[in-house]
């Protein structure tokens, strides 16, 4: 497995991977005053700058975000590896996401308006143009990439959204407060991208414009596992 080229961040330590991701490889540090996260990324240095603005209203909203580190050149990107510090603590329990909405809820207001992440495009303009981010849809099965274009359509792009408000991505700190990690998938799109993964139970729309996305996103990445949520897809689509 390739390592973090970490000796451009001046750093000399232990290295220690870190597991549960999917889609991108990890490492961190060890016996350092503060240990640090090594990722690999698919982005670009410009979607990468533009999180830097987002991360400060993130924390004007009361979460605790890893702000990634520029390396000795200034770039947040080295040999396609990140760096940013890494939060102790624990995930949160499924039944303790109801915590932060009201943080959802600030962090949503703050950000309506904002220009879209480069290289991303919201779920409604993927409606219409087809490809952005992790997206294709001329690559899914065209049944799937139809229910896709139908139900996204129906999404206005308001707001940044971090995208991906799993558990395994919230920390409840040791030192205090709720980090937010993983800002991989965030953008410019529908509120419910988040609202939806910490409120329920949704509506069946919803709930169909959640899957098909989840599926749509995975489905290069992570082809497997994107073909067990056809079934279920499926069935929401035709209960409409």
């Amino acid at each position: 497995m390739a390592r973090p080229p970490i000796h451009l961040w001046q750093i000399t330590a232990p290295l220690q991977p870190l597991l549960g991701g999917h889609r991108n490889r990890a490492f961190r540090t060890q016996g350092l005053a503060q240990n640090l996260v090594f990722k690999t990324t698919r982005r670009g240095e410009a979607a990468l700058r533009w999180l830097e603005a987002i991360h400060h209203h993130a924390e004007q909203s009361g979460f605790r975000v890893p702000r990634l580190i520029p390396s000795n050149n200034g770039t947040l990107i080295e040999a396609g590896w990140t760096c940013e510090p890494f939060l102790v603590g624990r995930a949160l329990e499924p039944d303790e996401m109801r915590l932060i909405a009201p943080l959802v809820g600030r962090f949503h207001k703050q950000l309506m308006g904002h220009a879209q992440r480069p290289g991303f495009l919201s779920a409604a303009a993927l409606s219409l143009h087809g490809a952005g981010g992790d997206v294709d849809l001329a690559a899914l099965p065209p049944r799937l990439a139809e229910i896709c274009r139908h139900i996204w359509a129906e999404l206005p792009p308001t707001t940044v959204v971090h995208g991906d408000l799993n558990p395994s991505n919230l920390i409840r700190c040791d030192t205090g407060g709720i980090g937010l990690i993983d800002w991989d998938e965030c953008r410019v799109d529908a509120p419910v991208f988040d609202t939806g993964q910490v409120s329920k139970p949704l509506s069946t729309r919803n709930a169909l414009a959640l899957k098909s996305w989840e599926a749509a996103c995975s489905w290069q990445l992570e082809p497997a596992y994107a073909r067990t949520l056809l079934a279920d897809i499926y069935r929401l689509a035709e209960s409409l």
